[in-house]
């Protein structure tokens, strides 16, 4: 059961996570009076979430027949990570050209301090490091469009960026690729700071398309 008081967005992270891991299978039917017994909310917010599922192509919204979790091609997500990348090579190069220093100097405190969070598996807590450590980068770009625009396409993507630190030694790893692209925005290396972006989201679409797999097993109990 989930605490009273459960948020839209609480909602849309436990389902697109469950449809991620594979404990809710393409096909299957959300049942709004379900969802909303499970989440203890009436059946607007789950409306609501549902609609955001849609949106992010997790969930299939069917005329007079509810919602199903949609099928996620590998083909598919492939695609959504490429521009991703593209996305944040841009970002990241931006960033190296354009970041106040106090924002340079910042970015390097809280890679540094998240080196614990890997020390200790503390895979909840580096997520939501690793969420920050992006925006950073967007907003570090200083163009609008291009923070709305990769933000947009990042919260498509939310659900398997979190999955993948469930795989073994992914925490690390994200560390280490990490810390090659804050080296090149330190030292105003902009070309370095896009191909490490590039390169960095490249593997996590990689250590992702196990999620989008047919024949994918749950991974482990995300709610």
């Amino acid at each position: 059961m989930v605490r009273s008081g459960t948020t839209v967005d609480q909602m849309v992270r436990v389902i697109a996570d469950r449809i991620v891991t594979g404990y809710l299978r393409p096909g299957e039917r959300l049942d709004e009076g379900s969802l909303a017994a499970r989440f203890e909310v009436s059946r607007t917010p789950v409306r609501e979430a549902l609609g955001h599922l849609s949106a992010m192509g997790l969930v299939e919204r069917r005329p007079n027949r509810g919602a199903i979790v949609a099928v996620i091609t590998q083909e598919h997500l492939a695609s959504m990570f490429e521009s991703m990348a593209e996305l944040e090579a841009i970002c990241a190069r931006f960033s190296a050209e354009r970041m106040t220093s106090a924002e340079r100097r910042s970015l390097e405190m809280e890679h540094q301090a998240s080196a614990r969070l890997v020390q200790i598996g503390a895979e909840e807590a580096y997520e939501y490091f690793n969420t920050e450590f992006h925006n950073r980068l967007y907003r570090g770009a200083h163009n609008t469009h291009i923070h709305d625009l990769t933000v947009a396409t990042r919260s498509r993507l939310a659900p398997f960026r979190r999955a993948q630190f469930m795989l073994p030694g992914r925490l690390a790893k994200s560390w280490q690729e990490h810390d090659v692209i804050v080296t090149a925005i330190m030292r105003g290396d902009a070309a370095a700071a896009g191909k490490a972006a590039w390169d960095h989201v490249s593997i996590v679409s990689e250590a992702s398309a196990m999620f989008a797999a047919d024949d994918r097993r749950p991974v482990q109990d995300v709610a």
